[in-house]
């Protein structure tokens, strides 16, 4: 492709940085072979990959190339912690809205590792197909979980999307975390603005304190033990304000914020049970995927208006 090559900017939380598109041939790699040659250490070297004139032409899979990114002492230190979490989740994880790590590559020095991945356009960590389809990408903070609960770091998700559990300093972490981002996303997108847009953590609790009101022992069970909760006083309000922020909403609608809303964690509604919400069979009703709209890829919009640019001068 050479100066065409496609630069993508990683999201902030990612270990891995996305380099350039290439043109891939004979792209269909099986989990099998992905996994016997990782597993062997017998990662293909990246000059095997070839950058192509042609982009998005042709029959050639298309693919995006991402490094890993290293500091100074990598060399000694090896690949960081954070790194592997997130290919190894890559790798774990096979669905039609998470992106696919179809191989992982070596180039000359120790610390050049790149990764394999299918080519999506890039909205922060979300990816878009041209087709429309939406591909979670970024697993540069995500951590596995079971039995027993291991301790984790607090300081963690985007302030505005962060649960409060984590806001007083939970060591102990369940994807009720996820629920509660997934309910300001979901009123974000009901109000057209950010929902709880904190400019600090005390910001933030009061910004949540005013929307749901102050919580308690009452409803909150082991939220006195809460590490962080001492540094911070708690003012009373009484009142849940859901209805009125969200005007427009159905009953179903504000049944689903206020599950995914509740502040104790171990009763927060979980993603199974939302997802059978009245609230998602009711107008206005999902539209089939094959009606989605498609889009171009940027990469040739961007050589269209430079075809058209040349041939008006």
């Amino acid at each position: 492709m050479g100066d065409e090559a496609h630069q993508l900017a990683s999201s902030s939380s990612s270990t891995i940085q996305i380099v350039s598109i290439f043109n891939l041939e004979n792209a269909a790699f099986s989990k099998t072979y992905i996994q016997d040659k990782i597993g062997c250490g017998g990662c293909r070297s990246v000059n095997e990959f070839e950058k192509m004139n042609r982009v998005g032409e042709g029959t050639y899979g298309i693919i995006a190339l991402k490094k890993v990114r290293m500091d100074e002492k990598s060399e000694e230190n090896g690949i960081s912690i954070s790194a592997i979490r997130e290919i190894h989740l890559l790798m774990s994880l096979h669905h039609k809205n998470i992106v696919e790590l179809k191989e992982i590559v070596v180039g000359q020095q120790l610390t050049s590792i790149f990764l394999v991945m299918e080519y999506c356009t890039q909205v922060s960590n979300l990816l878009l197909t041209d087709d429309g389809c939406l591909k979670v990408a970024d697993f540069g903070l995500a951590r596995t979980f079971g039995e027993p609960s291991k301790q984790m770091t607090p300081r963690v998700v985007t302030l505005w999307y962060r649960s409060p559990e984590l806001l007083f300093g939970a060591k102990e972490q369940s994807t009720g975390v996820d629920m509660w981002a997934t309910g300001c996303i979901l009123g974000e997108l009901l109000i057209h603005r950010p929902l709880l847009p904190g400019k600090t953590e005390l910001d933030q609790i009061n910004r949540i304190i005013d929307l749901l009101g102050t919580p308690t022992e009452k409803i909150w069970k082991g939220i006195d033990e809460l590490p962080a909760l001492r540094n911070f006083h708690l003012r009373s309000q009484p009142y849940n304000k859901l209805k009125c922020v969200m005007e427009r909403a159905s009953d179903s609608c504000l049944q689903l914020l206020n599950g995914l809303f509740t502040y104790d964690p171990s009763l927060r509604i979980c993603a199974k049970d939302a997802l059978r919400s009245r609230y998602f069979n009711e107008p206005p009703y999902p539209c089939d995927a094959s009606m989605m709209p498609s889009f171009p890829q940027h990469r040739n919009r961007k050589r269209k208006r430079k075809s058209s640019d040349c041939s008006n001068n």
